[in-house]
């Protein structure tokens, strides 16, 4: 016979349960279903329809964007489990979470941790709302998997930074309203010179530029600082401390970019399903071709085990106050799974994965040649493969450089 707590809680989880029904009933619009995702909301140059405003806000103002971010910024004050049964829920209806982009994914997360009580209060609720774009100032044109090597200075001018230099890579720079940056705030020392400042992306002697991509996107740019003054505020954390808290950024970022996140959203519309439509089925309902049935077969069960496995880290690291070095196994194997989808994507449409533009060939069909372009850069941003592969071998496995 159950407990009486335990009952209690199958009661509330059920009422929490239906609280999120009629409040997506009542607010998620019809148009909006099985299409969208925060990322495009965010990051992408489209203006927002009526609709996908309205749907915004009503997830905004509940902090149902970010649920298990504290309310007193803005954010939902779920626990992991009410969270898990909001996405339930949404998935069910054909809704999406509206709210997202580099500052749910990266700088929020990092913020909530490193950041003062002024900064919080600041820059959270903004994101919390889905108000605000954030872009990412990290790698330049000498300081890519090498990132400690930046150059971009912030000279100390009293009540400000004066910043120069350069970043490259700058994802929806042309878009953002502001950017977490790392820049150098003292040369005498690689690491310990770093520090972590918030500039605003229309100060006077901000540049972007965007960069056209192999796929015909442009999603990220060169950004240029000239003499950009930036207030003392704006520092997160103390001088010196860029790198550290750089370095826990860049856990969330991966985290996100493995099946933890983004990616497991990029994966589209699922191989079973491509491969029916276009090689067909025997009479007994099953994929004509056998090789094929055992590819697919082989890829879903180590993509499924591989979520599983990205599930259970995620709940672990949360349970020890954070992302931690294994986000470095997550984004290496959930990005190459990625790519190995796309590719037997494009070999299961023949010719009509090959389609760039023109008659003869489905949106889905050209979405899925630039899909499949675009993943190429996954296994490089955010920290390439073999700085993962690095990561790996120090933090994680214990292995030590021997010279």
């Amino acid at each position: 016979m159950a407990s009486r707590s335990t009952i209690e809680a199958q009661d509330e989880t059920e009422a929490f349960r239906e609280e999120v029904r009629q409040f997506v009933t009542q607010n998620f619009p019809d148009e909006l279903k099985n299409t969208g995702s925060a990322m495009s909301a965010v990051e992408g140059p489209d203006e927002e329809t009526p609709a996908q405003q309205s749907w915004r806000e009503a997830m905004g103002e509940r902090g149902w964007g970010v649920p298990t971010w504290p309310r007193e910024y803005g954010g939902g004050g779920l626990t992991r489990k009410q969270a898990a049964i909001l996405n339930e829920e949404l998935a069910k209806a054909g809704a999406y979470n509206p709210i997202g982009g580099m500052g749910v994914m990266m700088f929020g997360p990092t913020l909530l941790e490193y950041g003062s009580e002024e900064q919080k209060k600041e820059h959270i609720p903004p994101i919390a709302r889905g108000e605000i774009r954030w872009c990412q100032g990290y790698s330049e044109p000498n300081a890519g998997s090498d990132l400690a090597n930046l150059q971009t200075t912030a000279e100390d001018k009293g009540d400000h930074y004066l910043v120069n230099g350069q970043k490259t890579w700058t994802s929806g720079g042309q878009w953002a309203d502001k950017c977490f940056c790392l820049v150098r705030t003292d040369r005498s020392d690689k690491h310990k010179g770093i520090s972590f400042l918030l500039i605003d992306m229309d100060a006077p002697g901000v540049e972007v530029r965007p960069i056209q991509m192999i796929s015909g996107m442009s999603p990220f740019c060169e950004t240029f600082f000239t003499d950009v003054e930036v207030p003392k505020k704006n520092l997160v954390g103390e001088e010196g401390e860029g790198w550290t808290i750089g370095k826990r950024l860049l856990q969330h970022e991966r985290t996100n970019l493995s099946g933890g996140g983004s990616m497991a959203r990029m994966m589209g519309a699922s191989l079973p399903d491509i491969a029916r439509k276009y090689v067909g089925t025997d009479a007994e309902g099953r994929l004509a071709d056998p090789v094929l049935r055992d590819r697919i077969a082989d890829f879903e069960i180590r993509w499924s085990a591989f979520l599983l496995t990205a599930r259970r880290a995620a709940e672990e690291s949360k349970a020890q106050g954070g992302v931690a070095e294994i986000s470095s196994v997550l984004k290496k194997v959930g990005t190459k799974l990625g790519q190995e989808k796309a590719e037997l994507t494009i070999e299961i449409m023949g010719f009509q994965g090959l389609g760039w533009e023109g008659e003869g060939f489905s949106e889905s069909e050209l979405a899925g040649v630039r899909a499949w372009l675009f993943g190429k850069a996954t296994t490089i941003y955010g920290g390439s493969t073999e700085v993962q592969n690095n990561i790996i071998a120090k933090r994680v496995l214990g292995m030590l450089d021997h010279q």
